[in-house]
Formats: C-alpha cells, structure tokens, sequence
C-alpha cells in the first residue's frame, strides 16, 4: 500500500490529522525515564501509548537520535517499530540532501534500515537528489518548499523570475509527483504564502509545522492549508504536546481544533456549491 494511503487509512481511523513530533531531549526526560535501560525510548513509547489514537502520523527528528550517538541510532528503529506496532506511520524528519550515490545512501537508510514511511528532503540539490528517495514508489517524501523559521525568507522568499522560489519548489514538486508519493513542507508561520503552495499544488499533501511551540495560527494556516476535500494537511506538533503537564490532553485539544476548522471549511464549500448554478443543457432553462 501506497504511502499517502496508509496515511489517509489511519487519518481517518482516528479522525485525525494530527502529528506528533518524537523530538526528545535528554536533559527534559521526567525522573521515571531513567528507571529503563534506555530512558528515550521509554519516553518515546510513553507519548505514543497517550497518543496513538489520536494522530495521523509521528515525526521523529533524526538530528535528536544521531546527537545520542551510536544507540540513539537503535532507539530510533525502536521508536519508529512501536508506533507501526500502534498502526500509525512515520515520517522521518531527516531533510537530507546530497548528489545521487550518496541520496541512495540515505534514502536506502531512511526506508530499508530504518523503515520510515516517509521522509523530509531538501530540494536545493536538484531531481538527482531527491529521485532516489522518490523511486522507493511505496513511501513517502516531503520536500521542503516554505520552512516554518524566521530564516526561511532568506532564501526562500526571493525572486526566481517573476515568481518567489518558494513557488517554483511547489512547481516542481507537482512534476516530480508521477508516482503520487510526494508532498510539501509548508510552515504554518506563513499563511499567505500557504495560499500560494495550495493554489499551485491543490491536490498534494501538505506536512504543517509551526504549530504549537512557533505560535503559528493554526486556524488561519489551515484555512489555506486544507484541500477542497477537508483533507491534505499533516499538522505537526513536537514540544507542545511532549513536555506538557498532560500531552494527551494537550493532544486532544489540537486535534479537536482541527477537526473544528475542518467542518466549518467544508460546511462554507457546501454553501458555496448550492449557491452556484448547476450547469444544464436543456436550451429552456439558459438565460439568455
């Protein structure tokens, strides 16, 4: 099965797009955690056993587990087995870039070693790449087109004939899209520019950060964000609901918010619809 179905499959299972970020840091685990031979990992399990029936997907960031040296590499494959043990995918948050032997590399690594569902990408190399992460037709991958940083319009937001680059990535992104397995990242921070991605890539998945500890408004980003279908959007949140008093609760609260922005945006596209007149071809009903 296809990536983005196992995504919708698990989406709708637990009405959800929500996705919670596995980003641990060490120095913030809670007493409990170093009872256990590998206190992330216990960590890591504790999240997803108060989230797992309330998410679409997880995102663990690679740069968390490499900075742990030798076992953090370990207690990521565990991390990403669980959650496929509680039926939810995993995007690897890698953003990796490199010319082609060595995107096999890390593409063979991500998917094989691994076993991510999908993967975060920078484009700024070229098709060559990103191809090889493209060519694994069953997972995922997310290239970066709009980070969520303040640093983001440095270079994403220059003029690339005519057009911001940010554009002529989602542009691409659409070309590379042949086999269905790619989407965007594009940062909830920048809700105007959000439009621009979704008018330029209606159909495609759009994986949100900025929520939560960024202070992004979710509402305004996923009036944006969202397909015509309600759909289409991966609402990321790391820290917000990881060293929360109560993550489940703070999960269910996003997740509910969501949910809420969901219904109205379909129940205006339902007004708009019975507002516009249906087409005929019965020559007695056109106003002439």
């Amino acid at each position: 099965m296809q990536f983005f179905q196992r995504l919708q499959e698990a989406s709708v299972r637990n009405g959800s797009l929500l996705c919670v970020g596995l980003d641990p840091d060490p120095r913030r685990l809670p007493e409990w955690c170093h009872d256990f031979a590998d206190p992330v990992l216990a960590f890591n399990r504790h999240i997803i056993d108060l989230t797992c029936d309330l998410v679409c997907a997880y995102k663990p960031n690679a740069a968390f587990y490499e900075s742990l040296g030798g076992h953090g590499w370990s207690t990521l494959c565990d991390t990403i087995a669980y959650a496929h043990e509680c039926g939810v995918p995993v995007i690897l948050d890698a953003k990796r870039s490199d010319i082609g032997s060595s995107a096999i590399g890390y593409a063979s690594a991500a998917f094989e070693k691994l076993k991510a569902d999908a993967v975060t990408v920078n484009p700024y190399m070229g098709w060559d790449s990103v191809e090889p992460f493209v060519r694994y037709a069953d997972r995922g991958v997310f290239v970066l087109c709009l980070t969520s940083n303040s640093g983001a319009q440095d270079f994403q937001m220059l003029d690339g004939n005519g057009h911001p680059l940010f554009e002529r990535v989602a542009e691409q992104c659409a070309g590379w899209n042949e086999r269905g397995n790619v989407g965007l990242v594009a940062g909830a921070t920048y809700p105007d520019e959000l439009s621009c991605v979704r008018q330029i890539s209606p159909d495609q998945w759009i994986l949100l950060p900025g929520v939560g500890a960024q202070g992004a408004d979710l509402d305004r980003a996923l009036d944006q964000a969202l397909r015509s279908d309600g759909s289409g959007v991966i609402v990321n949140a790391s820290r917000a609901i990881m060293w929360a008093d109560d993550p489940r609760e703070v999960a269910v609260n996003l997740r509910d918010q969501i949910q809420a922005t969901r219904q109205r945006k379909l129940d205006e596209s339902a007004r708009e619809r019975r507002k516009t007149p249906r087409a005929t071809n019965d020559p007695k009903k056109v106003s002439l």
